[in-house]
């Protein structure tokens, strides 16, 4: 049987209550560096008026913490940090800070518990007087997607800890933590309790589409519970997946009154009125493309600025693909700390050098140019007795990759820039690509773009540009002329592939929503497009487990999202 906890008094409130959401970037493990985020914007928050301060799910040790979690050391070192927080806001009597942290469940059946089995709470622990005056431990544990928490956590219930409601100047506020959020029963228990308001602590990964199904989802929940309620969201990259922030209040009748701007740090302040009014400053959303883009950019600077890397290497090809992953680098890192290397090969055409050169001069980064065909040929040569009798196929085509990626990794060796792969999601799935070839790399930006997404990116990018008065980052012949790996005379990608439309489309259906292939097929593709689409995913998923991580911009992206068997006869 859950129990309930409520240290709110019954006085309605009489005074408005100002609201601070900290919009932080956290990194995991950094729990120094954390705190001090969360304690010098708690602070900066109590001097703007703010009484009551949230933070995301989890922002003590950055979110997802994934087996660190089951380290005792790890744990105990996020206790211990909670602790110095409260004592670093002690003198701040009348502040109540809502804080996002692990902890190990209480119950003596829980704390007995292997460290291989769930045994740990995802609390919201309320910061008060250099106190932990309250804990709430998340209901509803996510295990879809890319989440993983039934790994780690045990639910509020099986803990037996129902809900919490606080009392901040007066007002009955009820904690919920994300997921808990999206279902009626924790909110509904919250407000049987007394609750006036809600706050929601979030870490909830990027995903296009996404900040719209939020907001949806918690106008609802306003609506349905008739209270007003505060979402605190993350924002930033942790490996393959990026967070947006876009933190947000919803009054009563389900109308967002404050809503923090994407993809950038922030406190989000926001006003509770005791007649219902909720005032704050509304940021306007990005568009489908701006969202993008900015998910792209966050994931190459946390990636590259949390690992410490001191800048990127792109091998630039000339083609559309390098070239739109050296515009998101520039745009992530700045001039300085990206550079690129051409390396042509006997089949590379005079227009692709001149394109690279342009581009490179275009966004003034460092630009080099190796020549492979001396090494090429050696490879060939030294080769030959062992080939004799066979014709010169995919193998030559991916020897020229091996040498490129050999290149740029003895580059990244020697300086200690990461290199940027440029492989897209359309490749990645049909296995259009070269294992330790054009594969070769330590973060793959593009590889959750189809191609088709990749050319609009590349158009908007230009626009924006223009728009701005600036040069066009990407040579338009780069965007318009037909795409080529340029790896045998005169090829062009769709020698081997269904224009990308068409691929794409499949792609979309088979891999991001589970459509069969009868479906596919109902729905007027040419079966021979479709069979060869999805027989293409299936047998390359080898190449998939071995390529680096990148940025997740679709609901399911190759990855954390997609745990397919390689040894496997399933062909449906």
């Amino acid at each position: 049987m859950s129990s309930a906890v409520s240290l709110a008094s019954p006085v309605s409130a009489t005074a408005p209550l100002s609201v601070a959401l900290l919009q932080i970037n956290p990194t995991v493990g950094d729990l120094a560096g954390n705190a001090r985020q969360i304690i010098d914007s708690s602070q900066q928050a109590y001097t703007d008026g703010a009484r009551l301060v949230v933070t995301p799910e989890l922002a003590l040790c950055g979110y997802p913490p994934e087996d660190l979690l089951m380290r005792p050391a790890f744990l105990a070192a996020c206790d211990a940090a909670v602790l110095d927080i409260a004592k670093a806001l002690a003198h701040l009597p009348d502040l109540h800070l809502v804080l996002g942290h692990p902890r190990l469940g209480q119950s003596e059946e829980l704390r007995t518990r292997s460290v291989s089995a769930p045994r740990l709470l995802n609390a919201a622990s309320v910061l008060n007087g250099g106190q932990v005056t309250a804990t709430y431990a998340k209901r509803e544990l996510p295990n879809y997607q890319v989440f993983d928490e039934r790994r780690y956590f045990v639910s509020g219930r099986e803990a037996e800890l129902g809900a919490v409601v606080i009392d901040v100047a007066g007002w009955r506020v009820g904690l919920l933590i994300c997921e808990d959020a999206w279902f009626d029963e924790p909110a509904a228990s919250a407000k049987a309790l007394g609750a006036q308001a809600l706050v929601v602590l979030n870490a909830s990964p990027f995903h296009a589409g996404k900040r719209a199904e939020r907001e949806t989802s918690m106008l609802q929940r306003a609506r349905q519970t008739g209270l007003p309620l505060f979402y605190a969201h993350q924002v930033g990259g942790q490996d393959e997946v990026v967070f947006d922030g876009a933190s947000f209040a919803v009054d009563a009748q389900g109308q967002i009154r404050a809503r923090a701007p994407s993809f950038q740090a922030a406190t989000l302040l926001a006003t509770l009125h005791p007649d219902g009014a909720l005032h704050g400053s509304v940021d306007d959303p990005l568009s489908f493309e701006a969202e993008i883009w900015a998910a792209l950019v966050c994931g190459v600077r946390d990636y590259i600025g949390k690992n410490g890397f001191p800048g990127a290497i792109i091998g630039l090809s000339g083609g559309i693909d390098s070239a739109l992953v050296l515009a998101i680098a520039v745009d992530a890192l700045g001039t300085d700390k990206v550079r690129t290397v051409m390396m042509p090969s006997p089949y590379t055409a005079d227009i692709s050098w001149i394109d690279a050169k342009d581009m490179a001069d275009r966004l003034n980064v460092r630009h080099d140019e190796i020549a492979i065909a001396p090494m090429f040929g050696d490879f060939k040569a030294s080769l030959a007795p062992l080939f004799v009798g066979r014709a010169e196929d995919t193998t030559e085509e991916n020897i020229q990759a091996r040498i490129r990626g050999t290149l740029l990794m003895a580059l990244s060796n020697k300086m200690g820039a990461i290199v940027l792969t440029t492989g897209n999601k359309s490749e990645l799935a049909t296995g259009y690509c070269t294992l330790y070839g054009d594969m070769a790399g330590g973060f793959a930006v593009i590889k959750d773009l189809a191609k088709t997404l990749v050319y609009k990116l590349s158009r908007w990018r230009n626009e924006q540009a223009v728009a701005a008065g600036q040069v066009e980052p990407i040579p338009d012949r780069i965007i318009t002329r037909p795409p080529s790996a340029e790896l045998r005379p005169d090829q062009t990608d769709q020698d081997s592939l269904p224009p990308y439309e068409v691929l794409d489309a499949i792609l979309e259906r088979y891999m991001e929503l589970d459509q069969s292939i009868e479906d596919i097929v109902a729905a007027g593709f040419a079966r021979a497009d479709v069979d060869l689409v999805t027989r293409l995913i299936k047998v390359n998923e080898y190449k998939r487990r071995q390529a680096p991580v990148g940025v997740r911009i679709t609901h399911r992206a190759f990855g954390r999202d997609w745990r397919y068997p390689i040894t496997s006869k399933f062909r449906a």
